[in-house]
């Protein structure tokens, strides 16, 4: 039959959510009713929002997000913590990504950092941006061995090509200087195109002192191109005697919700 031709023909295009539609449309004698323009135009709409889900599918999946299920939505503001909930939503727009400015994210261990790293993340996401989440102890310890060598240039383009990357436990251990040079490579690469979110246990000013030898210029040159322009968000417990892990409220594991 020609509908069973039309049809192969969209599974060997690929067109399979319309070719699904099709075969719907047909065995439904309501449709018989339905103009063509109309029939057709809903056979595109199942299309493109298949093709579109299955995008925002891919891009989650490549962003290897610590905690994936992190949402904006789902962040708790009365967990006893300080949090300025119209920035959060300000920023959960992804807006500053098409400024190419960076967010830092400051807290202790267990104040939830992680999750809104990965809220905002799942949010560029959403947006159909390229997003990719890693612990900068991991980025050390797969570009490290590489610098020097061909592979370099490829491994570096995993962190430096994302439109958001983020970069949990920021600075948790210092670096010497030949980790900084790594670092400031991923970063220098990334100014004025995308943007970085940094999730720290430490305020930004000590951050110079973490960064290489005490004269090593290149914690100035990380500084100035990270720093300006950052949004801040301080998580901070009301009631630090009292505090409440984020571990205990979003019930995950002591190796997540950092």
């Amino acid at each position: 039959m020609l509908t069973n031709a039309t049809i192969d023909k969209l599974i060997e295009m690929k067109l399979t959510a319309m070719a699904d539609a099709l075969r719907i449309q047909l065995e439904d004698p309501k449709m018989n009713e339905v103009s063509f323009e109309d029939r057709f135009s809903m056979l595109v709409d199942i299309e493109y929002s298949k093709r579109k889900d299955n995008r925002l599918k891919r891009l989650i999946k490549k962003a290897e997000f610590e905690q994936p299920d992190a949402t904006i939505a789902g962040i708790n503001y009365g967990a006893g913590r300080k949090l300025n909930r119209d920035l959060i939503d300000r920023l959960s727009t992804c807006e500053y990504i098409s400024e190419y400015r960076n967010i830092f994210i400051i807290g202790a261990a267990g104040s939830g950092k992680t999750y809104l790293a990965c809220a905002f993340g799942l949010a560029a996401c959403m947006h159909y941006y390229k997003v990719r989440f890693v612990r900068l102890p991991d980025l050390l310890i797969e570009l490290m061995p590489l610098v020097g060598t061909d592979a370099f240039a490829k491994a570096i383009k995993q962190y430096t090509n994302p439109r958001l990357l983020i970069i949990d436990e920021w600075l948790l251990t210092s670096l010497n200087d030949d980790e900084a040079k790594v670092v400031f490579e991923v970063i220098h690469k990334r100014r004025k195109k995308s943007s970085t979110i940094f999730c720290s246990q430490f305020l930004d000013e000590g951050w110079y002192e973490r960064i290489g030898s005490e004269d090593n210029p290149l914690a100035d040159s990380i500084m100035d191109r990270i720093k300006y322009d950052a949004y801040k968000i301080k998580i901070q417990a009301i009631d630090p005697d009292h505090d409440k892990s984020m571990r205990e409220v979003y019930g995950l594991s002591p190796d997540e919700a950092e």
